[in-house]
């Protein structure tokens, strides 16, 4: 009879396994770990299917294959079937080694993985990769410590103390004798003694050369061979000499460089791990550059068609490819083509895609990095990747480097030097100076640069001969607006005319950037599929609008009909007090829905575009800012914590005025600079006395404002009733809503915005694409 284990080992005439339970147990739970991340889902939930490509494959074939079954169940038949599987997978077999040829075998033989069947998993294979740094870093230790192991074990035979005395010391065979390390006594023997030929016989290691025992304290060792020498009657000038000695045995090696083994192996652990450590070859390319190549063959889709809203920009950038492209055109003329350009501006303007664009209609070769990948955690790194990245363009020219956020490693060096050790960024910086100082012009080799701080880059990065220019790119202005509206409306499906639309979305999206207004056409295809709808249309893009601008609406979080009472008054005092104003932004929207940023409720103006303001302007956006907060006070009697964000904006403004502006009688005309500025400064340009003025003159613009605006809402607090009855019952309210309720607005609403918004019905509720609430 067959064990269990030769049992399970035994195949059936069709050439599968018999079902061992355990076995196979084992082996289902090994290819489920194995194919956990990768494989797909026993169970696909309902409405899912078409996302797993396998899932369909499989469901098809088993149904061929439960109905194949259900047409023919015979068990004469289904033996059959099982025979002729068997005789087609030999004849498969045979034609696969017939088609290798007779010298070959076939690729399950030559150990390469077969392309895995539908729907089964696939098993891991480990493969060493077996380079001669692995080789030298693993392979020369461990044979460096076989050799000691094996050396140590051949030449060495260990006895106990009687043996070394009855068998050694009283027959005269020992030699010398050799303490070792005050713990271990080597025993050498004469040649002549037949132990030697003897324990070389029974040990089949001719090498022998000694013995060797164990000792507890050298003392006692020596104690002992006196008394044996002086009872086995031996003179004292023939006695056995005996020597000390130290020696690292193998285990002590092992202890004493266990530290550094451990840390280079920890070493090249981190540099196979991050990508910091460069590729395939790990360590021994830290210095090399992290850059990617882009050239014609690369398919980059962004072309300056693509780019809008930066049409300055755009053209400074094409010269630069220009300029490239055909040199000798600029070069008759007398004309060197610049080195550099930096492109500045806020997050999200369009630098980078600018970059891209370069890229894509530039024709020579591009080679883009960031910043950050210049600095490792080794010093000298970033150095030889600046260096690294320059031979490479050299190599390529002519071509184009883009360095993206260059402030990383660009920032200006402090005056003062550093407080002990390596600066890595100021060195890399210093090479990147070299490197750009270096160029001829006849290399033709561009640097372009971006950064959201140009204010703190070196000035010796910034001065002609390596970045010529500087490009500003600023936030887009209405126009702008329109433009990358067109762009971004392209892929969205929508009745609405895109002229049209792309006008009154830029009139809605004032202070956007580019990636702003990229990511409110994202959200209206997001709000337009989350109801189901058909196509997008105008209210899902004002839905989008409010989202990026307030955040999601909280019709969850339910107020208290007093809390709702306060909230619209708030907000109704905003309202009014902004209605009638002269210079305070026109009026789009109120609403008292909660919303996701922690607002209670909220309105949306429609700020005009203008780069110089006014004393009175700004006292009037002071004023309609207070609205809030006096409402609650006139109606109330109280005032409640709302009013916390515009007390921040109300006293940003009041200093601006007095310590940068200088619209202060009081300071008179001196600047102090922002409030805001991150420059570093630890202690205030100006005196304690100098510090009190300021803080008093802004109490006092604070306090003339807050005036204001009671005397204005007392005035019109009727109205003010109205508009918040008008928010408890519909929530939202529009500038339709305003007039109906206020009438036209006394100082009209001047600005190019009326010529974008027409005449505002698209915001009414009867609008014929008004779909429901979300």
């Amino acid at each position: 009879m067959s064990t269990l284990s030769e049992l399970s080992r035994h195949r059936t005439s069709s050439g599968s396994p018999i079902a061992n339970p355990w076995t196979d147990y084992s082996a289902r739970s090994l290819l489920r770990m194995s194919t956990s991340q990768n494989s797909t889902p026993d169970r696909i939930p309902k409405g899912f299917e078409q996302f797993f490509e396998t899932a369909r494959k499989n469901s098809k074939k088993a149904a061929d294959t439960k109905d194949s079954r259900s047409s023919d169940s015979d068990p004469d038949d289904d033996e059959s079937n099982k025979k002729r599987s068997t005789n087609s997978q030999k004849e498969q077999d045979k034609d696969s080694n017939d088609k290798n040829g007779p010298g070959q075998s076939s690729d399950k033989r030559k150990g390469s993985k077969a392309p895995p069947k539908d729907g089964a998993p696939e098993i891991f294979e480990f493969k060493l990769n077996l380079t001669p740094a692995n080789i030298a870093l693993y392979g020369l230790p461990l044979l460096f410590f076989s050799w000691q192991l094996y050396s140590q074990i051949a030449s060495d035979q260990e006895i106990t103390y009687h043996d070394f005395r009855n068998n050694m010391l009283d027959k005269g065979y020992v030699d010398h004798l050799v303490v070792v390390n005050r713990n271990a006594v080597k025993v050498y023997l004469r040649p002549d003694a037949p132990q030697m030929a003897h324990v070389a016989k029974i040990s089949g290691t001719p090498n022998i050369s000694h013995f060797h025992f164990t000792i507890g304290s050298v003392e006692s060792f020596e104690r002992n061979l006196e008394i044996a020498q002086r009872e086995l009657g031996i003179p004292t000038h023939e006695r056995i000499p005996v020597s000390f000695t130290s020696e690292l045995s193998t285990s002590s090696m092992l202890f004493t460089l266990a530290p550094t083994l451990i840390f280079v192996g920890f070493i090249y652990w981190m540099s196979k791990r991050t990508g910091g450590a460069g590729g395939a070859q790990g360590i021994f390319s830290m210095g090399k550059s992290r850059a990617k190549l882009f050239n014609r063959e690369t398919d980059i889709k962004v072309k300056f068609k693509d780019v809008a809203g930066m049409d300055e920009a755009k053209e400074e950038v094409m010269e630069f490819v220009k300029f490239l492209k055909d040199p000798d055109h600029y070069e008759k003329l007398g004309a060197k083509i610049p080195k550099g350009a930096v492109l500045s501006g806020p997050p999200g303007t369009g630098k980078t895609l600018l970059a891209k664009a370069t890229a894509g209609e530039a024709g020579v070769p591009f080679l883009s990095v960031s910043g950050s990948e210049f600095i490792e955690m080794f010093v000298g790194v970033g150095s030889s990747r600046v260096r690294d990245l320059f031979a490479s363009a050299k190599k390529y020219a002519p071509c184009i480097i883009f360095i993206d956020e260059i402030d990383a490693i660009g920032k200006a060096r402090s005056k003062g030097g550093q407080m002990g050790g390596n600066d890595e960024r100021e060195s890399t910086l210093n090479q990147l100076l070299v490197e750009m100082d270096g160029f001829e012009s006849t290399e033709h080799v561009v640097v372009l640069a971006g950064t959201n701080r140009p204010d703190v880059l070196d000035p010796a990065l910034l001065r002609p001969g390596r970045f010529d220019r500087q490009i500003s790119i600023d936030l887009p202005d209405i126009k702008g607006r329109v433009a990358i509206f067109k762009v971004h409306l392209r892929p969205i499906k929508t009745p609405e005319d895109i002229e049209k639309l792309a006008r009154r979305l830029a009139a809605l999206t004032p202070g956007f950037s580019g990636a702003d207004v990229a990511n409110v056409c994202n959200e209206a295809a997001l709000i337009a599929a989350r109801g189901n709808a058909p196509s997008v249309l105008i209210t899902h893009f004002e839905a989008a609008i409010e989202r990026v601008i307030a955040g999601l609406e909280k019709r969850s979080r339910v107020l208290s009909p007093h809390e709702k009472r306060i909230v619209a008054h708030h907000e109704a005092g905003h309202a009014v007090a902004g209605w009638f104003l002269e210079h305070a932004h026109p009026l789009l929207k109120v609403s008292i829905i909660p919303r996701g940023m922690g607002a209670l409720g909220y309105a949306q103006y429609l700020p005009k575009e203008e780069y110089l303001q006014s004393t009175a302007q700004m006292l009037d956006m002071m004023c309609m800012t207070l609205g809030g907060r006096v409402s609650e006070q006139i109606f109330f009697n109280s005032i409640t914590t709302g009013a916390q964000d515009d007390l921040q904006k109300v006293t940003k403004m009041a200093y601006a005025q007095v310590s940068t502006y200088g619209m202060s009688e009081a300071l008179g005309n001196i600047s102090y600079g922002r409030p805001d500025s991150q420059d570093g400064q630890f202690q205030k340009p100006y005196s304690e006395s100098t510090s009190k003025m300021i803080d008093d003159e802004v109490r006092k613009i604070i306090a003339a404002a807050f005036e204001r605006t009671i005397k204005l809402l007392t005035e019109r607090k009727e109205d003010v009733s109205k508009v918040a009855l008008l928010l408890l019952e519909k929530e939202v309210i529009g500038r339709d809503d305003m007039i109906t309720l206020l009438g036209p607005r006394p100082g009209g609403e001047s600005g190019n915005y009326i010529e974008y918004l027409g005449d505002g019905n698209f915001l009414r509720d009867d609008d014929p694409h008004k779909t429901p609430k979300l």
